[in-house]
């Protein structure tokens, strides 16, 4: 399926099956990357929670609506390595002239790279590894 927007031909691809609402659909996208994602609200306790994970906002609005999106990349290591390669996975998907659209139930969400694109974030504990990522979803929707 193809659509116009903002002038450009949009050729759709599907990260999960069609039956899906807005937050089903941006779970899907934050989990295609072999990384366990929880949306923020429903992160484990600490204590049964494995590394590595992900952690992102859930923000969704109707058509032609741009909205900021935000992950955490969460690393427990002594290098910086491993989150790296994930935040430079990610961006190979939605940064620069690379986008992701993801299909649901009613329409699609496109997703792209926000600015900055990733930033690392200390921690107390030495050993946790955080890259803080920005992406912004258009959604083409009626609702």
């Amino acid at each position: 399926a193809c659509c116009k927007l903002r002038g450009i031909r949009v050729t759709y691809k599907r990260v999960k099956g069609d039956s899906m609402n807005k937050e089903q659909a941006l779970h899907g996208f934050w989990n295609s990357f072999g990384v366990t994602a929880y949306e923020e609200t429903t992160v484990p306790d600490v204590k049964d929670r494995t590394y590595p994970y992900i952690t992102y906002n859930m923000a969704t609005d109707s058509l032609g609506n741009v909205v900021s999106l935000h992950a955490s990349l969460w690393y427990k290591s002594n290098s910086w390595l491993g989150v790296t390669a994930l935040k430079d996975a990610i961006a190979e998907r939605i940064t620069g002239d690379r986008y992701e659209t993801v299909k649901f139930d009613g329409g699609y969400i496109y997703i792209t790279g926000g600015t900055p694109f990733a930033q690392r974030i200390d921690d107390e504990d030495d050993t946790i590894k955080r890259i803080y990522i920005n992406a912004q979803a258009e959604y083409l929707c009626a609702y």
